[in-house]
């Protein structure tokens, strides 16, 4: 009989408590960016004590920073700032559509060219000086739509593209890697019980790692029509990518990756000597740690799963179209299939008040957690990354499920709502879900109220956080988290675009 392991959603909860200082903010930080901390802090931490924000007078002001101090500069997102603004009657939104929308170009991009001549870009993911996989092909996927009208912006991406492939084609299990142009690289995790290299920052097992360049390098084809990127680096990330899912389906024993570390975060660990928990291979494939970098408790990740679906779709029309490669494009695809058809089978609930539901993790054997995460993917998220049709009944229930207190990581409260997780704990919402939310709504008051949300959970500093609690925005984390920041800009340019202008500019909040 099928059951939920209710001891196991109770364990993940206990670390939500649990905290520690955010990471050292680096050189060409926002406006404003806090002053640094110790350099023990970690990616994931909240911080000890936080200073609250005042909101400006007036918005005439710019927080980005002083133009000769931006690190990247494209004509093309210049003129898309000025021609959003324009259209904006609410100055607190215009203001914090400009701050927010360039925040990846000025501040993280490193763009340069390889010792063959090449476009080699590196996108810190602001306040570290590391590289994740997951975070840069999300940090510059909105400029995508813009690469046709700015060379120098279309370079920039293809350096990305090929830096993702070559990181890959290094190590497909790690989720972060260093700059190696860095005279000061941060090798914290050096000590962690797996097989790191001085290139790595982190070797978290993600899925989602390596789905997320295949969207982006994918993406760009389609929109720039060069196939340039997909040279031997590519072919050497894709047979990577293929190994390492085939591998982690576990159906030929547990794989080589292990991971264990000394913390006191339950969550930053993998049990049975860095393995996981067991599964029965089904077909899915296990995700040792979350899009958070938390580790999972049931390791068939279900919304990353969804993901490595399209992505492997993406990847045989690529090897198919550009490199005459069918054999290994078939490869792709009976891969998705047989993911696929075990997600049908294996990821779905019959929830007593929502019907039948995703659920977040299982593990085959009948057991499911169920909850949603605020990072992407999510089960929330699955329409933004094309992995769902949005209408999809199966989404609908779970959507309604996933934003509401049935969800034990949605918190509401007085200044707001939204998911959070056991990576920053109680209380704590990412506004990445709300943007999640607006993503994926058809309803224009649900839109509005999402985007009025944002706008009022800001602490007044004009940027996103990773996230802030719910009954005090000023509490937040992560004062330089440049995807947040991005990902709110890439919303509000989605809504003019669909012609949802009057919408914005009903919005009264000053």
């Amino acid at each position: 009989m099928k059951k939920i392991l209710n001891i196991c959603l109770a364990a993940a909860v206990v670390c939500a408590a649990e905290g520690v200082s955010a990471r050292t903010v680096s050189l060409s930080a926002p406006a404003e960016a806090v002053a640094p901390m110790p350099a023990d802090n970690t990616r994931m931490a909240k911080p000890s004590k936080k200073t609250k924000a005042q909101t400006p007078a007036a918005y005439a002001a710019t927080n980005r920073p002083a133009e000769a101090e931006r690190l990247f500069r494209s004509e093309a997102v210049e003129q898309e700032i000025a021609r959003i603004k324009g259209v904006l009657t609410n100055a607190k939104l215009a203001w914090m559509f400009e701050n927010c929308f360039p925040n990846t170009l000025d501040t993280p991009v490193r763009a340069r060219k390889d010792a063959n001549g090449k476009d080699d870009t590196i996108v810190y993911t602001g306040d570290i000086h590391a590289m994740w996989l997951r975070d840069s092909g999300a940090q510059v996927w909105p400029y995508l739509q813009l690469a046709n009208k700015d060379e120098h912006l279309r370079s920039m991406l293809a350096g990305v593209i090929r830096r993702q492939f070559k990181c890959i084609e290094l190590d497909p299990y790690a989720n972060a890697f260093l700059d190696p142009y860095d005279p000061n690289p941060d090798h914290q995790w050096m000590s962690d019980q797996t097989e790191m290299r001085p290139e790595l920052h982190e070797r978290k097992w993600e899925i989602d790692s390596i789905c997320y360049p295949l969207r982006l390098a994918y993406q760009y084809w389609l929109t720039t029509g060069d196939a340039s990127v997909f040279d031997e680096h590519w072919m050497a990330a894709i047979k990577n990518i293929l190994k390492t899912f085939r591998e982690q389906q576990r159906k030929e024993g547990l794989g080589p990756y292990t991971f264990m570390r000394v913390t006191d975060r339950q969550l930053d660990t993998v049990c049975n000597a860095g393995k996981g928990n067991p599964v029965n291979p089904v077909g899915l494939i296990a995700s040792v740690f979350r899009p958070s970098d938390d580790a999972t408790t049931f390791l068939f990740l279900v919304p990353s799963n969804f993901f490595a679906v399209t992505s492997l779709r993406k990847a045989a029309e690529i090897l198919t179209k550009v490199n005459d490669e069918p054999a290994l494009a078939a490869e792709c695809t009976a891969l998705a299939a047989e993911v696929e058809t075990a997600l049908k089978k294996y990821a779905t609930y019959n929830h007593p008040e929502f019907g039948t539901i995703y659920a977040f993790e299982v593990d085959g054997f009948g057991n499911r957690f169920l909850m949603d995460d605020a990072n992407v993917p999510s089960l929330l998220a699955m329409p933004y990354l094309g992995d769902m049709d949005v209408n999809d009944p199966i989404y609908r229930n779970t959507r309604r499920f996933v934003w509401s207190e049935s969800n034990p990581y949605f918190f509401r409260g007085t200044a707001g709502e939204g998911i959070g997780g056991p990576h920053i704990g109680y209380d704590m919402a990412w506004p990445m879900s709300i943007m999640m939310k607006a993503f994926t709504s058809q309803d224009d008051a649900e839109i509005k109220r999402c985007v009025e949300m944002l706008m009022t959970t800001d602490a007044g500093t004009g940027f996103m956080h990773e996230s802030f609690n719910v009954n005090d925005p000023a509490d937040y984390t992560r004062s330089w988290f440049a995807w947040q920041n991005t990902l709110f800009g890439e919303l509000i340019l989605k809504l003019v675009n669909e012609g949802k202008t009057d919408l914005l500019n009903s919005i009264e909040v000053k």
